[in-house]
């Protein structure tokens, strides 16, 4: 029979397979893709510029530790956040980091520093503005990721696909991008790319998992009919 500091290392063992689980980028970067919507594989490595091989071996360290759960559906496989928790606590690592590392700081500074100058938009503006037809929302997320969840008002251009669409956007109103989060990058990638075309452009820091943590409506498309969702880049 283990005694009681057995018992307690076994624990202690157990705790760390989440820790070691959250030490990869590369696996918290999956954790953040699959916050946003249900993803197979082939979606994943895309998403992430892994390969198929270095993604399946990431996936699986997560699964081991219960942190995503699957589903078979013909020849491909689809992960999932296995709750609200997980991404609680990754959001819960990223506050830590925040407010204990310095290098966090400046490299979110570094990031920001293109965009200074410029208004960032306040989300309990957004909304107003957009029925008012002050402003264009874009989310530059994947598609898939709109579908899954968006704020109102807001047309599907992903970032891969921004160039090819500049000349369908408005140049006559503003444009407001969003994408998965004040962590995410490819909001300011947009905007310097509209900016640098003559566009009025800015963003919202917040990304779809903030809007819903406030509280705020979101609009989903499922299984929409060709052609149906609401995207310049369709």
């Amino acid at each position: 029979m283990d005694s009681v500091f057995e018992i307690k290392e076994k624990l202690l063992e157990q705790f760390a397979t989440i820790g070691h689980a959250l030490s990869s980028p590369k696996r918290l970067e999956l954790l953040e893709l699959l916050h946003q919507c249900e993803k197979c594989v082939e979606t994943l490595a895309k998403n992430s510029t892994m390969s198929m091989a270095n993604t399946s071996r990431h996936l699986q360290v997560l699964k081991s530790a219960g942190l995503v759960e699957t589903r078979r559906e013909g020849f491909h496989v689809f992960y999932r956040l296995a709750d609200k928790q997980v991404h609680a606590l990754v959001c819960s690592l990223k506050l830590v980091a925040e407010g204990r590392l310095a290098d966090v700081e400046r490299i979110l500074s570094k990031l920001n520093q293109d965009l200074d100058g410029f208004d960032v938009i306040e989300r309990d503006q957004l909304l107003p503005m957009a029925q008012a037809g002050e402003i264009l929302i874009l989310d530059i997320r994947p598609e898939d990721e709109y579908q899954a969840a968006h704020i109102p008002h807001a047309v599907s251009v992903p970032l891969a696909k921004l160039e090819s669409y500049l000349d369908r956007l408005p140049r006559s109103q503003r444009i407001v991008a969003y994408c998965r989060g004040p962590y995410c990058v490819l909001a300011s990638a947009a905007v310097n790319l509209l900016r640098n075309s003559g566009f009025n452009a800015t963003r919202i820091r917040e990304g779809i998992a903030e809007w819903k943590a406030a509280g705020l409506p979101v609009d989903s498309i499922v299984n929409p009919p060709q052609g149906e969702s609401r995207s310049y880049a369709s």
